[in-house]
């Protein structure tokens, strides 16, 4: 292992690469200490301290935080994160399906790609704009403004995050072509991984090994229990990321000249876990919103009982809340797979390959099939993604641990971390096996788990 390590640094156009993608993210890390003009960030500092991170809105606050990275103690200017440009970039993959001249781009290759590409660039402006300026009146920014500066801080405010998300993407574009890894993910997992450090401190805090200590610290038995319910989320993490079911193909034989070509026997990886971490960001997004209204309803209304019940039924931890939690998972793991795997296309790539699927026919009959294996393994895997999704939940009601340490158990955040790291370890791994160095593996190059 450290033999690999020291290989890496040993190939001067890697090393270069590795060292220019940690410059960028040291940058990232650096914004978020930038605040933003015209806000008094003592008194932000203080209202955070006295915050309520159990109720609706606090949760959907503290889960936005993960993914930029950032804190609502200060008004930075990365708080927006790379949010924007993520939304955006899946609100044009979804357009793509429904729009012909979108699709059309789509199947350009490469010169589509930089047209969808410049189109999200385009669209994240717009957005930012709209979150920044929903950003300040969701957490009350007009209390933390210096006074008679109410104009300028929203008009500096909106600005400054734009600025500062724009800045991101440009950020995430220079890692993909003069760094190594994917930019963007590497700039989310920067943000996920810089508040690790937060979670562990307010575990030790809790940590109490003294006899008859009180009902919420955590003794020696909760310690073995988050570290080996840790470690099994991480394996299963990778297993299901890793997880692949391989279609054998032949390829058809071709006669050139006096020469026989073609023959050769391969396989298709079709991946368990096609739709990534998207299937739990969706349900997670879309959940976020039932607590809030209801919780404002119940407000309102407050000798409403069906409202009451609702709230009660449909708060963070209820068993209405993760039941449907799971099912909106299975249904986004689903629908996020329809989009991404087409496999009449595929089928339609493998005829004109001259390749395919022994015992079956090429065309309608392959396309049949790899949509029926596809939807078979999906279930498997957005299972599993519902398991991971509420380990954070079950963690925090059986053992009381906040929920903001729970959540680094499991979840959308460690999956991020996990697929980023993978996709990482392979792409270094796939540059020391191009210059004949060996990979991480002892047996070789790191492969994925197959059925």
């Amino acid at each position: 292992m450290f033999g690999t390590v020291f290989n890496i640094f040993k190939i001067p156009d890697l090393r270069n690469k590795i060292l220019f993608t940690m410059a960028l993210l040291i940058i990232y890390r650096i914004g978020f200490h930038i605040p933003t003009p015209c806000f008094d960030q003592s008194k932000m500092e203080a209202a955070a301290g006295s915050r309520d991170t159990n109720s609706p809105l606090g949760r959907a606050a503290e889960y936005l935080q993960m993914f930029t990275g950032g804190t609502l103690s200060h008004s930075s200017l990365f708080g927006l994160g790379i949010m924007p440009y993520i939304m955006a970039s899946i609100f044009l993959m979804l357009l793509a399906e429904v729009v012909p001249a979108l699709k059309k781009l789509r199947q350009e290759g490469q010169t589509g790609h930089k047209k969808i590409q410049e189109y999200t660039r385009y669209l994240t402006v717009p957005i930012c704009i709209f979150q920044a300026m929903m950003y300040m009146r969701m957490f009350g920014m007009g209390a933390y403004i210096y006074p008679g500066m109410q104009v300028q801080a929203m008009i500096m405010g909106v600005v400054a995050m734009t600025a500062g998300t724009i800045f991101l993407m440009w950020l995430g574009e220079q890692i993909d072509e003069y760094g190594i890894g994917n930019g963007i993910s590497l700039i989310i997992m920067a943000g996920i991984i810089a508040r690790m450090p937060w979670a562990v401190q307010m575990l030790l805090q809790n940590v109490d090994f003294r006899v008859g200590a009180p009902p919420g610290s955590i003794g020696p038995a909760k310690i073995l229990f988050l570290i080996a319910a840790f470690v099994f989320v991480v394996a299963g993490a990778i297993l299901i990321t890793q997880g692949q079911r391989r279609i054998p193909i032949q390829q058809a034989k071709q006669m050139r000249g006096r020469r026989m070509y073609g023959g050769q026997r391969h396989y298709l990886p079709l991946r368990v876990n096609h739709g990534g971490v998207m299937p739990i960001i969706f349900a997670s997004s879309f959940m976020m919103f039932p607590p809030v209204i209801i919780g404002q309803l119940a407000n309102r209304f407050p000798s409403s009982v069906i409202l009451v019940n609702l709230q009660n039924a449909l708060g963070p931890g209820a068993y209405t809340y993760n039941v449907l939690y799971m099912l909106f998972i299975f249904l986004f793991a689903y629908f996020w797979t329809t989009i991404q795997f087409q496999p009449k296309e595929m089928a339609k790539n493998l005829r004109d390959s001259g390749s395919f699927i022994p015992g079956l026919r090429p065309g309608r009959r392959t396309a049949d099939y790899l949509e029926k294996v596809m939807v078979r393994i999906t279930y498997f895997g957005a299972a599993f993604l519902a398991i991971i999704a509420v380990v954070p939940s079950v963690v925090t009601i059986l053992l009381g641990v906040d929920w903001r340490i729970a959540t680094f158990l499991g979840g959308t955040g460690l999956l991020i971390v996990i697929s980023v790291s993978l996709d990482l370890v392979q792409k270094i791994e796939a540059n020391l096996l191009m210059r004949s160095y060996d990979g991480f593996s002892e047996t070789g190059r790191i492969k994925g788990a197959y059925a």
